[in-house]
This record gives C-alpha cells, sequence and structure tokens, in this order.
C-alpha cells in the first residue's frame, strides 16, 4: 500500500510461538487500518438502531457491545493462545464471574466442592448454595485434599496460589480426576493471571478471574471475566450475564483492554520484586511463615514450579501480633493499605481485620508492585525496624 492511500493491512495475529509480550500487546484489536486507531474507544450505547428482524450482531446494550468483544477476544487469546474454540465472557467484577460460573452450573440436589482456604467472598456463597438445595463440601487447597471430596460432585472449584495463604493444588491432577467422577472444573486464576498459568491447557473447564487485579494493574476499575473452551459452557455463563445484569461498563472494558499492552512487563517486574522481597523477609527473626511459590523452601514451590510460568506478585508473612503488624503498615511509606492486590503500586494489609480466614491476628498479605526492588525492600526493612522498636 503506498502511503498516504487508504485501505487497511491485516498483519498475522499473534500466534502460539508469539512472546508474550507480543501477545500482550496485540491480542483482541483490530488489523491496521489507514487513519483508525489501534484500539477503538469505546462503544458507549444501550440499544441500536435495529430495523426489521431483532438479529444481531447487535441488538441491545446489556446483551452485546463491540467493546468487551475486544477485550474478550484478547483474553481468550492469553488464557489460550491459537485455540479458536477459546471464549471469554467479562463481567463487572470478579465475584460476578465467581457467581456465574457456580449458580449458572448447578441445580438443586448437584453438590459444589469448594477449597476451604478460597477467598472468603467465594466462600461466602455457600450459604447461598445451601438454600437452593445444593450440597457444599470444603477441603483445603494444600496437598490435593480436594481428591477425597469429588465422589458424585457437579462441580469442583480450585483456587491456585489460594488467596491469601498462597497454597498450590495440581491442577492437571485435580482435573484428571474430577472428570473420571463426572464433575466439571473450574479454577480461579486470579493470583496468577493468564500469564503465570493456564488452567484450560492443564485440563479445567473453566478459567476465571478478577480483571480489577493484575490483569488491569492499575487499582482504578472492577472487572472479572470467565473463559472456557466449551461452546454450550460459554453460552451458559453468558445467558446468566445477561440474565442478572451483571454486564462490563464500556470504559472498564476498554481500559482494561489498553492496559494488556503492558502486561508482560508488570507482571515480570512484579514476580521478581516479589521474590526480592520474601528472600529479604526470611532473614528477619520476628517474621514467619513467609510464603511465595518462587521460594525453593516454600512447601507450594514443587507443584507451583511445574505449572506456573510466573510465580505472582503477593507475598503473605506474619508478624508476631495484632499490634506489632499495624505499627509496620503504619511505617510503611511506598506501600499503601489497601485491601486489593496486583496494582502498579505496592500495597499490604494485616489480612485479618476483615474475618473469614482463618490467618493468625498479625498474618500480612503484601502485593508487591512494580516500584525499583531496591526501594520497596529498604521500605519494608525500615517499616520493621520501627515496628520492632515500638513494641
Amino acid at each position: 500500500m503506498t502511503a498516504g492511500t487508504s485501505g487497511s493491512a491485516a498483519p498475522v495475529p499473534p500466534g502460539p510461538a508469539s512472546g508474550d509480550s507480543t501477545r500482550s500487546v496485540h491480542a483482541g484489536r483490530p488489523p491496521a487500518t489507514a487513519y483508525e486507531p489501534s484500539l477503538p474507544g469505546p462503544t458507549f450505547v444501550s440499544h441500536y438502531h435495529l430495523p426489521g428482524e431483532a438479529r444481531g450482531p447487535y441488538t441491545y446494550g446489556r446483551d452485546e457491545n463491540p467493546t468487551w468483544e475486544r477485550l474478550e477476544s484478547a483474553i481468550s487469546e492469553l488464557e489460550c493462545p491459537g485455540d479458536a474454540d477459546a471464549a471469554t465472557v467479562a463481567f463487572a467484577s470478579g465475584m460476578g464471574a465467581v457467581a456465574a460460573v457456580l449458580l449458572s452450573q448447578v441445580r438443586s440436589g448437584d453438590t459444589v466442592v469448594l477449597p476451604s482456604d478460597s477467598y472468603q467472598a467465594t466462600r461466602s456463597l455457600q450459604q447461598r448454595l445451601e438454600s437452593y438445595g445444593v450440597g457444599v463440601r470444603l477441603a483445603p487447597t494444600a496437598g490435593d485434599a480436594q481428591l477425597a471430596a469429588l465422589e458424585g460432585a457437579r462441580l469442583l472449584w480450585l483456587e491456585t496460589p489460594s488467596n491469601p495463604g498462597l497454597d498450590v493444588c495440581d491442577i492437571r491432577r485435580l482435573s484428571d480426576a474430577a472428570h473420571a467422577a463426572g464433575a466439571l472444573v473450574a479454577v480461579d486464576n486470579t493470583l496468577a493471571g493468564p500469564l503465570g498459568q493456564r488452567p484450560l491447557a492443564l485440563g479445567a473447564d473453566f478459567s476465571l478471574a478478577s480483571g480489577t487485579k493484575a490483569l488491569s494493574g492499575h487499582g482504578d476499575l472492577l472487572l472479572g471475566y470467565v473463559t472456557t473452551r466449551d461452546a454450550a459452557l460459554a453460552a451458559d455463563v453468558r445467558q446468566w450475564r445477561k440474565t442478572v445484569g451483571a454486564i462490563p461498563g464500556p470504559m472498564e472494558a476498554w481500559l482494561a483492554h489498553r492496559s494488556l499492552a503492558t502486561l508482560a512487563l508488570r507482571v515480570d517486574r512484579q514476580s521478581a520484586n516479589a521474590l526480592a522481597l520474601a528472600r529479604t523477609l526470611l532473614t528477619r527473626p520476628e517474621v514467619t511463615g513467609v510464603r511465595h511459590p518462587a521460594l525453593p523452601s516454600d512447601p507450594a514451590h514443587t507443584v507451583a514450579a511445574a505449572q506456573m510460568r510466573r510465580f505472582g506478585s503477593v507475598v503473605s508473612f506474619t508478624l508476631p501480633d495484632r499490634a506489632h503488624a499495624e505499627r509496620f503498615l503504619a511505617a510503611l511509606r511506598l506501600t499503601s493499605e489497601a485491601t486489593s492486590f496486583g496494582s502498579v503500586q505496592s500495597t499490604a494489609e494485616r489480612r485479618a481485620r476483615w474475618g473469614g480466614d482463618a490467618v493468625p491476628p498479625g498474618f500480612i498479605r503484601f502485593s508487591v508492585g512494580v516500584e525499583d526492588a531496591d526501594d520497596i525492600v529498604a521500605d519494608v526493612l525500615r517499616a520493621l525496624d520501627e515496628a520492632a522498636a515500638g513494641a
């Protein structure tokens, strides 16, 4: 094409052999078109001009939106590179995605196996499920303990690494056992993300996550998604979204898609920073229970290394008591005291303040950002010294 002429070029989209950063930059974007943006802006719409029969591709704002679809296509490419059967459904939040899978796939009389150490909001659905006549069995993540609870189950729910304890289970082993028992498998992939772990390639039926965390990565939006290779399962989840109206805003979807371009850069930096912090924490006598899957000494390391490609931004550890932990958090200068994780900015919290997690009063969940590792470590060491001096 000659410069100055109109028309479009159709570059070959990133394939399964492309690198993660290449895929993150190009995933879900349209072919290059003269005088058009590489990522079209968000489509704000409640209804479409719809003459004649009510056929798509776009009919109503709660059903379809091209901005969602570009993001969904991008996430599918990250979760399942080169797999044309992969389909993603985006939601207004991570819990929207969690509820969509759980509540679209089970009926009265079914049984669900949940991790007893999963994200507390996921476990909070136990009472709701039981009120609908669904049986719920709980077992911990570590040691693949959910294997013993599979008999007669309809759905096995995995969260690996678990939040906030960072235990890991063998997705392939559990998926094979669940399928042999006639159960579907859903994996909450929020801690690892699509560049850290690909549950569908390990045998799971659903991979879902809170896009609020590392996927969008800037602490400025709420989002969730579900990816599956099964067209019927995708249709169930999409119908659930349409029925309950748990749709993402087009601006949030667009911001998340824009942010994917730096995903590989961010998660690489965060994973390296998290390992540097974890190693430092191991040297402090007042710090116990340091967990990060990249540590060779971590109880989860062997299983994590076999199925994870990156080990994530979250480090957990325990300080002597609540007061000590609160002094430490108050003394941090680079790190905000906040409950989310995966942002470019480091955040930390005393997790027991929320209740619902079986953690000690001094348990800290620390989400490592993209600041310089030396600065993060220096800030943490200074805060630890101040907390110890104030005891």
